[in-house]
């Protein structure tokens, strides 16, 4: 795994002039964040060595590199997905040379299906916790002791703080927000009437397709976490409807402003 995150940041750091202070992962329906990024270089995926290539509608597939609320950051506009095809070691891949590059911070995004009976379309849902149910982990195999510890602590891999810094810029700005649990399947299917009331049952708010392999292989590295979830639809008796990918992205789009002037403000303070 060193090998080929070296020969990542080899390639990297040749295009970029400045070093990385936050990442952010942007999903479906949510790229909108980079027009408030003062962008320094933008690098497709497909030239970047050992990276996947993003094969999703929504997800752009480039790697942007700039500045916003007067921080470094580097942004992956559209991610990876287990049901691309990809293993949990590429999905996260990507965490892993940002922390190599420098990051501290890892922000992520995403779209997701709501559970919680108190939601609706288009509230943006904080993650304070998450239930893997992808049935694989980005840490199985052989650890590397230089890249993390063999048995990370889970017990707060959402930063607490971080939570609470957006509730209070959200109350400042006027912007509902919601909390909770998010669970990750692997689709790309979306959830039967069944399987929503299970994943209730267990105790998520909303599910999704993302965002949990990236979160442990960050904390495996220790990075500090910090992850919003946009609810595009709504697996609650009496709320199901059907849905495409499509009206998963305009739900997001639609809200999207309001995540990006969360996270802003959140980097610049």
């Amino acid at each position: 795994m060193l090998k080929k995150i070296r020969e990542t940041i080899e390639y990297l750091e040749s295009r970029i002039t400045q070093k990385p202070e936050i990442g952010i992962i942007l999903g479906t329906g949510l790229g909108g964040l980079v027009n408030e990024i003062d962008i320094h270089h933008t690098i497709p995926y497909e030239q970047i060595p050992n990276f996947p290539v993003s094969t999703v509608a929504g997800h752009h597939g480039q790697l942007i590199f700039g500045s916003m609320g007067g921080k470094n950051i580097v942004a992956m506009q559209g991610r990876f997905h287990y049901y691309e095809g990809y293993s949990m070691q590429e999905i996260s891949f990507p965490v892993r040379v940002m922390k190599f590059l420098g990051i501290e911070l890892l922000v992520l995004s995403n779209a997701s299906g709501g559970v919680n009976p108190d939601f609706e379309v288009g509230d943006i849902m904080v993650i304070t916790d998450h239930i893997n149910l992808m049935k694989d982990n980005p840490l199985i195999g052989k650890n590397d002791d230089e890249v993390g510890t063999r048995f990370p602590d889970m017990g707060a891999a959402y930063d607490p703080e971080l939570v609470k810094k957006a509730f209070g810029i959200a109350a400042k700005n006027g912007i509902k927000l919601q909390q909770g649990v998010y669970t990750a399947v692997s689709g790309p299917t979306y959830e039967t009437p069944a399987e929503y009331k299970y994943i209730r049952t267990i105790g998520a708010d909303a599910v999704g397709m993302s965002t949990v392999p990236e979160v442990i292989a960050a904390r495996h590295m220790g990075l500090k976490c910090f992850a919003v979830s946009i609810i595009s639809d709504l697996g609650v008796p009496g709320k199901i409807v059907e849905i495409t990918h499509k009206h998963v992205i305009d739900a997001a789009s639609a809200v999207e402003p309001l995540m990006t002037k969360i996270i802003k403000e959140m980097i610049a303070g």
